[in-house]
């Protein structure tokens, strides 16, 4: 079975660093929202950078717009299978439209992908795109390879150097 995105882009006219999942996990779809999983890094990280607090929706849709965050997918569409939201289940991927989306909002300076997934399924159509790039250490609980803390450098370094946090 197909599944598609739902839920739109969260982005704002003066976003600056697009950051891009792969596909939503199923627990996403449940809540409407992005880096849903309880035990996903995401938010976490953020408000550690941004010494702000990210529980809420509405915190976390007030900390991206504060901070030029714009939040997407690389997927459109794709199939899956059922009840597993792991990167390695993804197959017959349809890529969205960023060159309409970057069109759109001429702010944008850097692609941050949260995770290797994220940057080849963007690659399957747009690899020579002409705007920055950076690929970041996944967040989802099942990239436990790297811990917090080392996730946390590497997504502080990108924040730091584009927006002087």
């Amino acid at each position: 079975m197909v599944e598609h995105h739902t839920f739109e882009p969260l982005i704002f006219d003066d976003s600056k660093v697009l950051i891009l999942g792969s596909f939503p996990s199923i627990k996403s779809f449940e809540e409407g929202f992005y880096y849903a999983h309880p035990r996903n890094q995401f938010w976490p990280i953020l408000s550690e950078i941004f010494h702000e607090q990210a529980e809420t929706k509405e915190q976390k849709i007030a900390l991206c717009k504060k901070h030029h965050i714009a939040l997407f997918d690389s997927a459109k569409s794709l199939q899956r299978d059922k009840g597993n939201s792991s990167d390695t289940n993804l197959k017959n991927i349809e890529v969205n439209d960023f060159e309409k989306l970057l069109q759109e909002y001429t702010n944008i300076e850097l692609i941050a992908f949260t995770g290797k997934k994220a940057e080849a399924i963007f690659n399957k159509k747009y690899k020579n795109l002409e705007i920055e790039k950076v690929t970041l250490p996944s967040t989802s609980p099942a990239h436990a390879s790297m811990t917090f803390e080392e996730k946390l450098q590497k997504y502080k370094a990108v924040f730091h150097k584009l927006l002087g946090v």
